[in-house]
C-alpha cells in the first residue's frame, strides 16, 4: 500500500523539480564566484551527469561516491563540501551531507572518510579528519532514495575552496547549511561541482 501511495504522490508533484536557484553555491557567499573554478570528478561512476549506481542510494549499500580534485593553490587554508538534491518536491532543496574543516591538502574523499571517527576528543568527526554539519536525516550522510515514479534526481556534490579558516567558535555543535553560508562569506576563492543522477522506478 506504501508504495502505491508513494507513486500516486510522485506524480501529483512530478512538476515541482529543480531548486537550482536555492543550491548552495546559489548563495550570497558565492557572489564573486558564480561559476565552477575546481575540476571535481567521481572516477568510479563517471563524467558529471552520469547514473549513481545502486550501491550508492539507499536501494543498496548507501556509499558516498568517491569524489577527486587537483592539489589546489597556496591561496586555499580549507575545503567544504556539500552534497544536495534540488530535485525534491519541497520548497529547498534536500542537504543529503556537509563536510567542514577538510584540510587543503586532500585532494579526494570516499565513503571511508565519511565514517565517524572511533578514537577523538572532537564530537563529531569523521576518518577523514573533518566534521559533519546537519542535514535532513540528523546523520553523516543520506543516500539517494527519491521518490518512486518522480523521475531522475540530481545530486549535486559542491567542494568549496576557502582562503580562511571557518570560525567553528560561531558555529552550533552540528551547524546548518544556513550557518556554513555565514561562516564562509567573503571567503570563497573557488568551487567545482559534481552531479550524480538516480531515479526510482515502479520495480
Amino acid at each position: 500500500m506504501h508504495k502505491y501511495i508513494e507513486y500516486m504522490l510522485s506524480h501529483l508533484f512530478s512538476s515541482i523539480q529543480g531548486r537550482d536557484d536555492k543550491l548552495f553555491t546559489a548563495g550570497p557567499a558565492f557572489a564573486e564566484h558564480p561559476e565552477p573554478t575546481i575540476e571535481l570528478t567521481c572516477p568510479e561512476v563517471g563524467p558529471s551527469g552520469s547514473q549513481l549506481h545502486v550501491d550508492h542510494s539507499a536501494d543498496g549499500a548507501g556509499l558516498f561516491p568517491g569524489l577527486s580534485w587537483p592539489a589546489g593553490s597556496d591561496e586555499i587554508k580549507q575545503y567544504l563540501l556539500v552534497s544536495e538534491d534540488p530535485d525534491a518536491p519541497l520548497p529547498d532543496p534536500i542537504i543529503h551531507g556537509i563536510y567542514y574543516g577538510i584540510a587543503p591538502s586532500v585532494t579526494g574523499v570516499n565513503w571511508e572518510d565519511l565514517e565517524l571517527a572511533d578514537q577523538s576528543d572532537e564530537p563529531y568527526s569523521l576518518n577523514g579528519g573533518f566534521k559533519y554539519g546537519k542535514n535532513r536525516g540528523g546523520n553523516v550522510y543520506i543516500p539517494p532514495q527519491p521518490m518512486r515514479g518522480h523521475g531522475p534526481h540530481r545530486y549535486f556534490f559542491e567542494l568549496i575552496a576557502l582562503s580562511q579558516l571557518i570560525n567553528v567558535t560561531a558555529l552550533s555543535a552540528v551547524p546548518t547549511s544556513v550557518e556554513i553560508q555565514g561562516a564562509i562569506d567573503g571567503n570563497v576563492v573557488g568551487w567545482g561541482e559534481w552531479v550524480g543522477v538516480y531515479e526510482r522506478d515502479w520495480e
